[in-house]
Order: structure tokens, then C-alpha cells, then sequence
């Protein structure tokens, strides 16, 4: 723990672009050890509750909850919409219908690993890197954390996610929107909590999605809408926030 202090105090940015690799790397180490020993996800769950555990006692240990959004909320449900947007986004797993996708330990392994991928993300990607650049410029700190979030997801095209490539880059451009919208969620509230909550919740809902139903044309058509559901979510957060600084 002191030696990753060490390296948080000369550097937060640095400290966020190691997390960063960090993740990227062991999850996908993770995601092929488990498809090798078959039982999806297995491993990944165990490297992930490694990586949860590891950064939230650094946090908790050196009292960075509140300062990288592990508080509640300081904006009101109301000027946030209530969340209602991320109802919706919540939701688009299942617009193909449901499936069980996975037997039922398979299935418990990859909600709780698609929690943990919530958890992380949402505090490497907001609550690390977002925080080490805001100061500075907080335009360009959006940007950065909201295309690094988009680009990551071409993992998924190095690991072979199953869908045409269309659609996985897609996936990329609607997760750019995402990263886009949680990242000013976060700053407007200054929480993750609900960005936590929300991007674990559409990762695991994955597992009972009938993908097997949805042609190339539906999955680029979903892509879209959730592209303009985030897009224009974050758009709004934007410009209330703009208009309450003015």
C-alpha cells in the first residue's frame, strides 16, 4: 500500500494510467484462464474481487472516499432527472427478450464479475483519472475519461465478443456516450455511487440477454439509441451545469 501511495502522490495521473493497464490486462487474463479451465468467468470474478479489494482498502486506508466519489450523492434526484435515463439504458439488455445464457453457477460467477467490472471501471476511469486531470482543465479531463472508457471496449474485439465487427464498434462509440454521461453524472454530484450501481447493473443484466435473437441490423440499431439515450443525457447535464455556473 505504501508504494502505490508513493506513486499517487508523485503522480495521480500515472497512478490512474497503471490502474488502468493493470485492469485491462489482468481481466483479459482473467476472461481467457476461465474459457481455459471452462467455467466462464471464474477466474475473472477472482482477479476482480482482488482488484476491488486492493483499491477500496488504498482508498479507505488513506481517506480518499469522498475526494474519488465513495459518498453519496450532493446533487438532488431532481437534478438529475431522477436517473430516469438510466432506467431506460438499464432496460436495452433485455429488448431482444430474456435467455438463460449460462448454467446457474456460470450465471452467479458473471453477474458478480460484470459488479465488480462496474465497481472498477467506474473508479479507475471517473474516480481516478478524471479526478488527477480536473483541476487542471476540466474540459479536457472529460474528454480524456470518456474516450479512454469508449477505446477500452476494443478489447472486447481482441477477445472476440461474438458479434460482427459493425456492431462491436459500435459498442465502442455507445460506450464513449456512456463514459461521457458518467463521468458528468459524477461531476455534477460528485458520487459514483449511482454510476457504480448503473454500470454493474447493465453489465450483469448481459447475462440474460437473448442475444441469439438479435440479428447485425438490431444490434446496430440498439447501439444507436443507447448512443443518443447517454448522449443526450449527458448533453443535459452539461448544460445544467453550465447554466447554474453562469
Amino acid at each position: 500500500m505504501n508504494a502505490l501511495k508513493k506513486l499517487y502522490d508523485k503522480s495521480k495521473i500515472w497512478f490512474a494510467v497503471t490502474w488502468i493497464i493493470a485492469y485491462c490486462v489482468l481481466m483479459s487474463v482473467g476472461d481467457a484462464l476461465s474459457l481455459l479451465i471452462g467455467v466462464d468467468k471464474s477466474i475473472t470474478l477472482a482477479v476482480g474481487i482482488i482488484l476491488s479489494a486492493v483499491l477500496l482498502i488504498f482508498l479507505k486506508k488513506f481517506g480518499l472516499f469522498a475526494e474519488h466519489g465513495i459518498c453519496l450523492p450532493k446533487a438532488s434526484a431532481r437534478s438529475m432527472l431522477y436517473y430516469l435515463p438510466i432506467l431506460v439504458m438499464l432496460s436495452a439488455n433485455l429488448w431482444y427478450g430474456t435467455a438463460l445464457n449460462y448454467g446457474a453457477l456460470e450465471t452467479v460467477l458473471y453477474i458478480l464479475a460484470m459488479l465488480c467490472v462496474g465497481f472498477l471501471e467506474e473508479v479507475i476511469f471517473r474516480g481516478l483519472l478524471f479526478d488527477a486531470m480536473r483541476k487542471d482543465n476540466v474540459r479536457a479531463a472529460v474528454i480524456v475519461s470518456s474516450l479512454t472508457f469508449g477505446i477500452g471496449h476494443i478489447i472486447n474485439l481482441i477477445n472476440g465478443s461474438g458479434a460482427e465487427l459493425l456492431p462491436n464498434l459500435l459498442q465502442v462509440v455507445y460506450a464513449t456516450a456512456a463514459g461521457f454521461m458518467f463521468v458528468l453524472m459524477y461531476y455534477k454530484s460528485e458520487s459514483l455511487l449511482v454510476c457504480i450501481a448503473a454500470h454493474g447493473i447493465f453489465n450483469a443484466l448481459s447475462a440474460f440477454a437473448n442475444e441469439a435473437s438479435a440479428t447485425a441490423e438490431m444490434r446496430i440499431l440498439t447501439a444507436l439509441l443507447l448512443t443518443v439515450i447517454t448522449g443526450s443525457y449527458a448533453l443535459y447535464l452539461a448544460l445544467s451545469m453550465r447554466k447554474k455556473d453562469e
